[in-house]
């Protein structure tokens, strides 16, 4: 198996059928499969997957949840999906968001098949809010990005559905990693020992706004209150990684400061 992709889904009746459109329409020259995890659904999200997983039982790998996982604080990707895992390389792609490009796959595999010293890739997506555009994420040119850049770019720096990383480096739990897991960790964790490949061209869309999504639960005062979890992150990477990325901690620390005092003096000001 060359490829697993790992979709995670909750409630994302009006968007699952994208996301799951845009895996199968992928044009490959190797196996690959896509392990869709479903965390109690309520709105038909479900119903969707089986269609799917029906449809094309060679890719489509469903996992479904009786009782919402997520609300017991219980670590999806670990206990449940870590030893489904394959492929030789890790996609991800949450169940909102979805791939425009049916040569995905393919050229994130064939670079860092070329870039043995890369453990991950990623790329340009759009971003959407209410079904019109909004800009794009991801830094405007390609090539190889050190990991200082990518620590300092923060948990926006690339989409979580443009990530590929190698399946070691995904299912590799180091102490920052353990700290908070979330995929700020694994980017910054995949470009530790030779950078993030990243290709400019847009291969995807990230919704904004989606209710349940990670960005739209943890917005303003609630992404304030974990950012104390984002400093302990960081410590745990100054020394996992001895001191090498120093400085570029130092920095995003001092934003998570800045972002957390700003949130106090709101506080006082109402």
């Amino acid at each position: 198996m060359m490829v697993t992709v790992i979709c995670l889904a909750y409630n994302h009746g009006p968007y699952i059928r994208d996301a799951l459109e845009g895996f199968v329409r992928q044009k490959v020259s190797f196996p690959f499969e896509v392990i869709v995890h479903d965390d109690a659904s309520t709105d038909g999200t479900p119903e969707v997957i089986r269609e799917y997983a029906a449809r094309y039982p060679g890719i489509i790998r469903p996992v479904f949840q009786t009782e919402n996982q997520h609300s017991k604080g219980i670590p999806i990707s670990r206990a449940f999906l870590f030893p489904l895992v394959r492929g030789r390389y890790v996609a991800l792609c949450e169940g909102d968001d979805y791939w425009t490009d049916p040569l995905k796959l393919s050229r994130q595999v064939e670079a860092l098949e070329a870039n043995p010293g890369v453990d991950i890739c990623a790329h340009k997506v759009l971003k959407t809010k209410n079904g019109a555009p909004h800009g794009y994420e991801g830094p405007v040119r390609g090539g190889l990005i050190p990991a200082g850049r990518v620590i300092l770019g923060g948990g926006g720096f690339v989409a979580t559905s443009s990530i590929m990383c190698r399946a070691g480096c995904y299912l590799d739990i180091t102490p920052m990693r353990e700290t908070l897991f979330i995929d700020y960790t694994l980017q910054v964790q995949g470009a530790l020992r030779g950078g993030m490949l990243y290709l400019p061209d847009c291969m995807g869309v990230y919704r904004r706004g989606v209710p349940h999504s990670w960005t739209t639960v943890h917005s303003g005062a609630n992404k304030a209150d974990a950012y104390p979890q984002f400093i302990s992150m960081l410590d745990e990477l100054d020394a996992y990684t001895q001191g090498r990325f120093h400085a570029a901690i130092k920095v995003r620390k001092l934003l998570y400061r800045a972002h957390i005092q700003y949130r106090k003096l709101q506080k006082k000001l109402r």
